[in-house]
């Protein structure tokens, strides 16, 4: 497997002939007249994925999954194949791609849909990240949820990470976002009730680190952001939304320090929000309609490109037969 950073050109090798060599980059000049695909389809079924990062070095899209447990890789033409499999790995929720140290963070939980690995011990309770090089090794794996054990249920969803190599963790099910600093170390950052949401609903759940010093959090079950600040946690504040109620709010994105991508699922929308006071307040400056397949978070491909995940999750929670079996990547346009 590839290194997370070694460049597209150096893949090549200096063994390559010059025929090869020639051929290579008339390919290259071809692809990049076409430009990235529109659209991704690739068949795996009953994956169900929920995350995805897009590895730019190994040309590939990193997705998870709530059924098989294992991170797959998706190429442009629809290709799939295992990353990284462990028994570890229930479900896997959130991934989070962090180039500079060479690892992929996998979010792991269990809401019971593979069948094969829950059991009554992690059924509902698991709050976990799992730690991958890019050899799909692991290379670590943290209980999270063993932090607060007198929470009845944990649900670890989404990963984010600031520029020091601390990783910031959504959990669902209980009012907390944990942290791991880059020696491994787990601690709970916050932990307010105000952040919970009714039994068997989601609450917080996508995370993006903002260089500025921050996070932004999605709290689904409000259709909420928050705005949380790396000093002083417990100062967070509700971003105010200037009347968008974003119901189900999943996956988050900065594409810069000013705009945000925020899907959400429930609507079957991918909204464009634009801030000019540090995420105090946002605007709503494009949307983009994904139709009923329940979309739950985005990649962000060579730097300049956002895919959306067509997950139909929304087809497993009603235990849909047969289930589904292609899932899709769809560049996101405004």
């Amino acid at each position: 497997m590839l290194d997370f950073t070694t460049s597209a050109f150096a893949r090549l090798g200096a063994g390559c002939g010059l025929a090869l060599l020639l051929a290579a980059c008339a390919d290259d000049k071809d692809i990049a007249t076409l430009g990235p695909p529109a659209q991704v389809n690739f068949t795996q079924a009953g994956l169900y994925p929920e995350g995805t990062q897009y590895d730019d070095a190994g040309g590939r899209f990193l997705v998870s999954s709530q059924t098989a447990g294992r991170i797959g890789q998706v190429k442009d033409d629809g290709s799939y194949a295992q990353f990284a499999d462990d028994a570890q790995l229930i479900s896997t929720i959130g991934l989070r791609l962090d180039v500079p140290r060479n690892r992929l963070l996998v979010a792991v939980s269990d809401p019971g849909y593979n069948t094969a690995r829950t059991t009554s011990a992690t059924l509902r309770k698991l709050a976990a990240v799992a730690i991958f090089n890019a050899s799909g090794a692991k290379t670590g794996y943290v209980n999270l949820g063993a932090l607060r054990p007198a929470y009845a249920a944990h649900f670890a969803n989404d990963i984010a990470v600031d520029a020091a190599g601390n990783a910031y963790v959504t959990d669902s099910f209980a009012p907390i976002i944990y942290k791991i600093d880059a020696q491994g170390t787990a601690s709970v950052f916050l932990e307010n009730s105000a952040l919970g949401a009714s039994s068997g609903s989601f609450g917080l759940n996508g995370i993006v680190a903002h260089p500025d010093g921050y996070l932004i959090v999605a709290k689904s079950d409000e259709g909420a952001l928050i705005k949380v600040p790396l000093s002083n946690p417990a100062n967070f504040t509700k971003v105010n939304t200037t009347g968008l109620v974003l119901t189900g709010d999943d996956g988050l994105q900065l594409t810069d320090n000013n705009t945000l991508l925020v899907v959400c699922n429930a609507q079957g929308q991918v909204y464009r929000l634009s801030s000019t006071d540090g995420f105090a307040t946002v605007n709503r400056t494009g949307s983009f309609a994904t139709g009923s397949v329940f979309p739950t978070t985005l990649a962000r491909r060579n730097g300049t490109e956002s895919y959306v995940l067509y997950s139909y999750l929304n087809a497993l929670q009603v235990n849909q037969n047969p289930p589904v079996s292609q899932f899709s990547l769809t560049k996101v346009g405004f």
